[in-house]
């Protein structure tokens, strides 16, 4: 029995290093995209400055501090972004009903038709690169990184 279990140690301890060698490509491959997004964005775009411009997409609108918060970021970064961001006419601010002292920060209709443009290559290329995988695998999929990435246990199918 004491076999077995090292047995399935094993098994489970090379299994995961081989995630972790995808994991490891996947990464590589992203980086390489948001880089080429941002450049589609704004030539010279930084990377950083192409997260914090999507994570304000996917807000919808948020305040700095929640920025900083949610992208676990230094405030003074954050700000010197959206100062570059605000600069290129890709986001705006405006008065945050909650709080009087805060603004809400938004894309601006020239900011969400450069995120369009910028994104357009990349969904095609997933849309292309999972055209022969079922819906239910492409579901399955986004559930269990939805499992991973908040270090839950995915449900049994």
């Amino acid at each position: 029995m004491d076999g077995d279990l090292a047995e399935a140690s094993r098994e489970r301890t090379a299994a995961v290093r081989s995630l972790e060698a995808e994991f490891s490509e996947l990464i590589t491959h992203f980086r390489r995209l948001i880089m080429e997004n941002a450049n589609r964005v704004s030539p010279g775009m930084l990377p950083g400055a192409y997260k914090t411009f999507t994570a304000i997409a996917r807000c919808g609108s948020v305040t700095a501090s929640g920025l900083s918060e949610r992208m676990l970021v230094d405030k003074g970064q954050v700000s010197r972004t959206v100062r570059e961001l605000e600069d290129l006419g890709l986001i705006e601010r405006s008065p945050d009903p909650n709080d009087g002292r805060s603004s809400l920060l938004s894309l601006t209709p020239r900011g969400q038709a450069k995120l369009v443009e910028a994104r357009e290559p990349l969904e095609g290329m997933l849309m292309h690169n999972l055209s022969e995988w079922s819906v239910a695998d492409i579901d399955s999929l986004s559930r269990l990184l939805h499992a991973l990435s908040s270090g839950a246990t995915p449900p049994r199918d």
